[in-house]
């Protein structure tokens, strides 16, 4: 893996990824392919070039800065992708937003002042910086060094992960300067997960058993729900098994999020087979009902 990851954005003053106030950075590169995902910019490891129609003009810059002739103004995309060879060139004359590069490099020294510059309201209400993607942890080394100047400055660290990494690295590396891990188990069956992720869970399950047994930092599991998909009362059962079995205290359901389809298709790749809105309270509500069903059950088995 490369020892400089691309960032694709720093979202400030958040409240959603950890508690307190947050700077969280998203990290481009992950190994699986959720159906799901909604940060589908965050998946490859390289820089893409992504296409908006609402924001394009159809000014044509960008088809007389393309040196490999890829600008199709007629075409739906704009992009033809197999001439493209991702060097930027049209984004950087695009006047607004309709083509854009994503990802940029950030050296540790780069990025840490710009974690560093809501300190005081890290400080003020029990915030700090999560680090999210994508998938952080393909970066150990960098990580290393990141999580090392944030420490130094008392800053609370979470990582957000899906737990398919290398344990061996994530424990000398990234464990040590973490508080708390945000850790997503999509579904239990490994045929069904390597269907839907490309990856089977037999990594994720494994790790994920260690880190608790470990008994060194505060974990989290989530579920995030996919309508079809993971959120149905067998998966949901057992996953719920499987996380009493390791020893897991608790775990968080995440509303489905629609919201990686209109990019997955600006960076021209097929728009997954799923709901394009977001659950509605009812729906939510049964799933939830569901679930705590399933919780109590569980809690009453010898």
């Amino acid at each position: 893996m490369k020892d400089l990851p691309l960032i694709v954005a720093v979202k400030r003053h958040s409240l959603e990824d950890g508690p307190g106030i947050r700077s969280v950075a998203f990290f481009k590169g992950c190994l699986l392919r959720c159906i799901h995902c909604h940060n589908p910019e965050c998946q490859d490891m390289e820089v893409e070039i992504a296409f908006s129609a609402r924001e394009c003009i159809g000014c044509g810059e960008c088809v007389d800065a393309c040196p490999e002739n890829a600008i199709d103004l007629d075409r739906p995309g704009r992009i033809q992708r197999e001439k493209c060879v991702r060097c930027g060139a049209c984004a950087e004359v695009c006047p607004g937003r309709g083509l854009r590069s994503v990802g940029k490099h950030y050296p540790v020294d780069d990025l840490l002042p710009i974690l560093l510059r809501d300190l005081a309201y890290y400080r003020h209400s029990g915030g700090g910086v999560t680090l999210s993607g994508g998938e952080c942890t393909l970066y150990p080394r960098y990580l290393r060094s990141l999580l090392q100047g944030l420490k130094g400055k008392g800053v609370h660290v979470a990582i957000e992960t899906s737990g398919y990494f290398d344990y061996q690295a994530f424990e000398n590396n990234i464990l040590p300067y973490v508080d708390l891990i945000y850790y997503d188990l999509k579904l239990a069956d490994p045929e069904a997960h390597r269907k839907y992720t490309g990856k089977t869970n037999q990594r994720i399950i494994r790790n994920l058993k260690r880190l608790i047994r470990g008994q060194g930092v505060e974990i989290h599991p989530r579920i995030p729900l996919v309508p079809g998909v993971t959120a149905t009362e067998e998966n949901l059962k057992a996953i719920l098994h499987i996380l009493s079995e390791i020893g897991a205290e608790d775990v968080t359901l995440l509303p489905y999020n629609p919201m990686g389809m209109e990019m997955a298709e600006g960076l021209g790749r097929p728009k997954p087979l799923l709901p394009e809105r977001f659950m509605r309270p009812a729906e939510e509500k049964k799933i939830y009902a569901v679930f705590q069903a399933l919780v109590e059950e569980s809690a009453h088995l010898p």
